[in-house]
């Protein structure tokens, strides 16, 4: 019997440490990304009325597995979401979207246009972040999918902390772990 009640109490002890570690995932497009009119000057005057650390944007595009897989393993969890709309202004932009948006230079433009013209962007998922002033952070992109969603959280530390000022995002995971 002495055994028995062991074995409960340490099974109790493991449920309860697997449900404190366990989040209960949410939906990206509610919990992560924030709404907008797609007036970027606009949305880099909001940033700083709110005192974010910066803004980030996710060109994404509908058939991409990465992007999917990042939406259902990592910027789903509440501890991710919590992290980044705590500090950054967070937006998706589809990269074959004909949707109007006025750029950073007040120009009008559609998804399209702004992710391939102005960014580049072939390849999906890419993360782009401009800091609290609207500036590009280069040293910050990173496309693809992230392995874990630690990694996901160290590219927004390293922006928060300005480490791409010093050093490529790849040395600062490096020194990280």
């Amino acid at each position: 019997m002495k055994k028995l009640g062991v074995f409960l109490m340490l099974a109790m002890v493991s449920t309860f440490s697997w449900a404190e570690s366990y989040e209960i995932p949410k939906e990206p497009k509610y919990h992560f990304f924030n709404d907008s009119f797609w007036d970027m000057n606009e949305e880099l005057e909001l940033m700083k009325e709110e005192k974010k650390k910066g803004m980030m944007i996710m060109f994404t595009m509908d058939e991409c597995p990465f992007c999917h897989r990042m939406k259902s393993t990592v910027l789903n969890q509440p501890s991710i979401q919590k992290f980044y709309r705590n500090n950054f202004k967070l937006f998706e932009i589809d990269i074959e979207g004909d949707i109007e948006l006025i750029n950073f230079k007040g120009e009008e433009t559609t998804m399209k246009d702004f992710a391939w013209k102005e960014y580049k962007v072939r390849a999906t998922p890419v993360f782009v972040f401009f800091d609290e002033n609207g500036n590009y952070i280069k040293r910050a992109r990173f496309t693809g999918a992230t392995n874990t969603k630690k990694e996901f959280k160290q590219l927004g530390q390293f922006v928060i902390d300005k480490e791409y000022k010093k050093q490529s995002f790849v040395k600062y995971k490096r020194n990280e772990k």
